[in-house]
């Protein structure tokens, strides 16, 4: 089955929030603020592939989805950033904006990686609000959320052969 066009969800990943933590040890009981900062979100690419011919496989996978940043962490640690989300198009493939019909890129090349939606920025930490007035700030940042529209994938396909003749010729039949 041959397809030409395709319609994807595209979301990319959410930013982790920061982390609300203060230093703890045996000797030193009211240490300073020390929450770590949250992991980016992932971001999602398109990748032009030479080998694949049609949209076929997004009927089946109408969401793409990169992963979330994981949250911060004590003692000054950051959280993960999410991994980005590679995904191998035709050559040859438009992508447009479903809502607005605007183009957003079209993947002539093999191998070139087009970023679609970038992921969203990772919260600060507790560590970041920490001023000579305020030692102990209870206060942190939210992640940033993700990109998410409904993109229009469209394969431009360039016949090799074409055939031409009267009806009822026998063009099918060959």
């Amino acid at each position: 089955m041959f397809v030409d066009t395709a319609t994807v969800f595209i979301i990319s990943g959410h930013g982790g929030r920061g982390c609300l933590s203060f230093h703890r040890e045996k000797y030193l009981p009211n240490g300073g603020p020390d929450g770590g900062d949250g992991g980016d979100g992932g971001s999602v690419f398109f990748i032009g592939e030479i080998n694949l011919n049609t949209l076929s496989r997004f009927r089946h996978t109408p969401k793409l989805v990169a992963q979330n940043g994981q949250p911060g962490s004590s003692k000054n640690c950051s959280g993960k950033k999410g991994k980005d989300l590679l995904v191998k198009v035709p050559c040859g493939t438009m992508v447009r904006n479903a809502e607005t019909e605007e183009l957003l890129c079209e993947i002539l090349e093999p191998g070139i990686k087009v970023m679609l939606a970038h992921g969203g920025k990772g919260g600060r930490g507790n560590q970041h609000f920490a001023t000579s007035v305020n030692q102990a700030p209870r206060h942190v940042e939210e992640g940033k959320p993700g990109v998410s529209y409904t993109a229009a994938l469209e394969l431009k396909v360039i016949a090799d052969v074409g055939l031409v003749g009267l009806p009822n010729a026998g063009k099918s039949s060959l």
